[in-house]
């Protein structure tokens, strides 16, 4: 028995075993979700959105705690949240990449000014 695992915005899909981390799909997906812990659920920088309808594994009770409420609106640690069933996610731009598209947009509307 497999799961399927989708990250969005790059529409990458993945099939794993249940009870994989979303961290350890993306992986193996290649997909960049940032982390400075190691997948300790130490450092939060492996936050994601999880979309409604996913099936995953329960939270545990570390991460609902480190979460502080986010898991209600549909936040896990990639880390920590393990797959289940079929499974979507929403990976934020990491913050440089994000700096560096904002500078390229900024560049692109102030060249439009200029004609």
């Amino acid at each position: 028995m497999s799961t399927k695992v989708t990250f969005w915005p790059s529409g990458k899909a993945i099939e794993v075993k249940p009870g994989t981390s979303l961290l350890t799909a993306a992986r193996k997906a290649g997909v960049l979700i940032q982390t400075r812990c190691g997948g300790n659920a130490a450092c939060f920088m492996c936050k994601v959105q999880v979309r409604p309808g996913s099936d995953l594994m329960p939270i545990a009770d570390d991460e609902r705690r480190k979460l502080a409420g986010l898991d209600e609106q549909g936040c896990r640690l990639a880390c920590q949240a393990k797959a289940r069933g079929l499974v979507e996610v929403d990976v934020p731009l990491d913050p440089l990449r994000a700096a560096v598209q904002k500078l390229l947009a900024k560049q692109a509307e102030e060249s439009d000014d200029l004609w």
